[in-house]
């Protein structure tokens, strides 16, 4: 290589600080005679005081972050498919949980497959389950096989507690 086309390097211990901004260097268009300098140097009303002074409104009950609803989900995660160490919930074998009125819970489910050992015993297993939760009236539990399960419907949790992650 030539010298010309070195690159160099020059080590500076600190540079000088950048100019700060000053109230004084900004040019006013028009100014009205009725403000003052300290009415233009307060700081303005902000916007999002009454937005961040709000209260998050409570969830219905049966709907998403509700308490019956989280009552439900939490059920559902307590009950384990027997073949994998996982539960139900996370394994992807719940489709949808709807909470309607007077409580009706309407949970549309899965299993790993139309020959399952327990394609009897676990839809009445979440009946029981999810009908013990307190505020929780009727329970319905459809099994369906469309779409079919496959293991991409799994959470990360799973997928990580089975060693898929």
């Amino acid at each position: 290589m030539n010298e010309e086309s070195r690159i160099r390097t020059e080590e500076v211990e600190h540079g000088a600080p950048p100019p700060r901004a000053r109230v004084s260097d900004v040019v006013e268009d028009a100014p009205s005679s009725a403000e003052n300098t300290s009415d233009k140097v307060a700081r303005k009303r902000d916007y999002l005081e009454g937005f961040l002074a709000q209260k998050p409104s409570d969830a219905p009950a049966g709907e998403p972050g509700g308490a019956i609803y989280d009552a439900v989900i939490d059920a559902l995660k307590s009950i384990f498919d027997p073949e994998i160490p996982v539960n139900i919930y996370d394994l992807g074998l719940i489709y949808g949980v709807e909470v309607g009125a007077d409580n009706h819970v309407v949970i549309t489910m899965t299993l790993t497959t139309p020959h399952c050992p327990v394609a009897e015993s676990m839809p009445g297993e979440i009946e029981m389950r999810v009908g013990a939760v307190p505020g929780v009236g009727l329970v319905d539990v459809n099994l369906v096989w469309d779409p079919p399960w496959d293991p991409q419907k799994m959470s990360d949790e799973a997928k990580l507690e089975l060693g898929m992650l």
